[in-house]
């Protein structure tokens, strides 16, 4: 038990170290080419929009978990005199 955790800890580690240096990879649906070939041709990836990347799952995790600390911990300005409280 000891050592399944362990491994899953290495595991997230290293996955979030991943997210934190490299946050785009490749699209999965085009194989990073950014087109998807079709019988009549090739159109450009809907999913990545022939950028041939797309933001991992991980660096959307902690983009939302960082903007949710962010808007939940800003300090509100205290109302000016004068105004009144429902303002």
């Amino acid at each position: 038990m000891l050592i399944a955790s362990a491994a899953l800890l290495t595991i997230l580690a290293g996955y979030t170290a991943l997210c934190a240096i490299s946050p785009f990879g490749p699209c999965r649906t085009c194989s990073g080419t950014g087109l998807r070939e079709l019988r009549k041709g090739a159109k450009l990836c809907r999913r990545c929009h022939g950028q041939r990347r797309r933001l991992r799952t991980g660096r959307r995790i902690l983009n939302a978990a960082r903007r949710t600390h962010t808007t939940g911990t800003t300090h509100r300005t205290p109302p000016q005199k004068g105004t009144p409280p429902w303002h």
